[in-house]
């Protein structure tokens, strides 16, 4: 019943997908293997089969370990609403929204479950990798802590330190960070990875040795930044999708960037498709893309607002107007409607606010919040869709016909409808998230775009091979870690 834990020098440096890689290897190498992460703050979510929210980037550990995503693998979810509050979910259910002071009072409560949640996952597999958060060496929040240090205390794990080398500043990352720890923390600290590297590493070679000479601890790799692989981002988006041109022989598809915008990852099919350029838009732009995007939020009022005071209100409908199509996910979807309300204050501090009108559509905040896995058929085109709901708000009123047919919700059959379109299908919205993971309808969708412009249907692409990318993540973290002596680690022999 071994543990390995990773921590960052800061948020972003890679932890999560050196996670996602060890968890692969290790799985490769013939252990069984599952991810940990005591608390995760991201408006990424995926749903678990019991209905259950946890971050998207446990998912995808989860994933790469062979597995099933659970509640126990991400036990605290913390799903930002504003720059001093969040939703809290614990153990896949949202408890309450709390500012920043009321969580961290409310947080040692939580340790014993997240305990539970270790020892469940010890007792069942060979290793538990566990990702921290943020950085160990956050002073202020060391006697609240319950994802970094103290989770490496509960599960016994040893500790390996990554920074990032791409940001500038390395060294003193690193060294700082393991001044700023106590002793018993960094005896936990067994060696250094060096992320996102890009260069000739006979010239860093000289900064390694001052490293191991002023710290005691080994370099136990260098990962080189790579741009092959496609792994989903855990809670942000990419600088460089955000703007930029598309070349005039793609479809063009242009994403909203709300400020708490939630799930981008549902986008990620549509970039892979070879006909297809998406980016995301900070402002509105004078080109008219072939589609525009609202996508999920979790403050939808606060960013319908934003919307409007951008101009991003009147390029929606300069965009339809101009041919292009308009399409609402979750927060989006309810966006289009004629009017959001929130009588009970669920999400804003206002009870409600005037919709685009681009579908004749009021939504409802409600306490309860929905959280499922679906499945169905788009009424259109007769293709299977799948993906999940996550959202608080019924959205009801004189819709049109709907666009999907739900068979399936949560396991159980069911014969449900979500979804609404108008302007003879230029405008569309549905409560799925990950609709366009599913081939034949991501297909149906950039066919119509095509047909828009004259052009021919395409033959479906091959679906994402989710295990091709990892096997590709983890082939490239073996080349360039020392491997055997994180096995060593990890067992606590070296």
């Amino acid at each position: 019943m071994t543990a390995i834990m990773i921590q960052g020098t800061a948020s972003g440096v890679g932890k999560s997908t050196l996670v996602a890689a060890l968890c692969r290897i290790f799985r490769q190498d013939g252990l069984r293997v599952a991810p940990f992460k005591a608390q995760n703050m991201a408006n990424n979510a995926h749903v678990c089969r019991d209905g259950g929210e946890i971050g998207r980037s446990t998912a995808v550990q989860a994933l790469a370990c062979g597995l099933e995503p659970t509640v126990d693998m991400n036990p605290v979810l913390l799903k930002p609403s504003t720059d001093n509050a969040a939703q809290v979910v614990v153990m896949g259910r949202a408890v309450k929204s709390m500012t920043a002071l009321e969580y961290q009072e409310f947080k040692p409560t939580l340790l014993s479950m997240i305990r539970g949640c270790i020892f469940r996952l010890q007792r069942d597999h060979d290793v538990v990798v566990i990702e921290g958060a943020g950085s160990p060496a956050e002073v202020n929040l060391r006697e609240s802590d319950i994802v970094n240090m103290r989770t490496a205390e509960l599960a016994d794990a040893p500790v390996l330190l990554v920074g990032d080398i791409d940001v500038g500043g390395v060294f003193a990352q690193i060294v700082g960070t393991m001044h700023l720890l106590l002793e018993s923390e960094r005896a936990r600290v067994r060696g250094f990875i060096i992320n996102k590297f890009r260069g000739d590493l006979e010239i860093l070679r000289p900064g390694l040795t001052f490293l191991e000479r002023e710290t005691g601890r080994p370099v136990l790799g260098v990962v080189p930044h790579y741009r092959q692989i496609r792994i989903p981002e855990e809670d942000a988006v990419p600088v460089e999708k955000i703007g930029g041109l598309a070349p005039a022989d793609k479809i063009r598809i242009d994403v909203v960037l709300q400020p708490r915008m939630s799930n981008f990852t549902d986008f990620d099919p549509l970039e892979a498709e070879p006909d297809v350029h998406l980016r995301y838009l900070e402002r509105p732009e004078d080109r008219i893309p072939d589609a525009l995007i609202l996508p999920g939020t979790k403050s939808t009022i606060a960013d319908l607002r934003r919307l409007k005071e951008s101009g991003f209100a009147g390029h929606v409908s300069r965009c339809l107007e101009r041919g292009a199509t308009i399409v609402g996910i979750c927060g989006g979807y309810q966006m289009l409607g004629m009017r959001i309300r929130d009588p009970l204050q669920v999400e804003s501090a206002t009870i409600g606010e005037d919709g685009l009108g681009l579908l004749p559509s009021v939504t409802v905040f409600e306490e309860d919040k929905v959280t499922a896995q679906v499945s169905g058929v788009h009424l259109g085109s007769g293709t299977d869709v799948r993906g999940y709901e996550i959202h608080m708000g019924r959205t009801e009123g004189t819709l049109p016909a709907p666009l999907f047919r739900i068979s399936q919700r949560g396991g159980q059959a069911v014969r449900e409808f979500d979804g609404a379109e108008a302007s003879g299908g230029r405008v569309w919205g549905t409560y799925i998230h990950g609709i366009f993971d599913s081939p034949g309808f991501r297909r149906t969708f950039v066919d119509g775009l095509r047909a828009a412009r004259g052009w021919p249907p395409l033959r479906p692409s091959a679906p994402a091979d989710s295990d091709a990318e990892l096997d590709k993540l983890a082939a490239h973290v073996r080349a360039n870690v020392d491997l055997d002596r994180i096995h060593r680690i990890r067992r606590k022999l070296a």
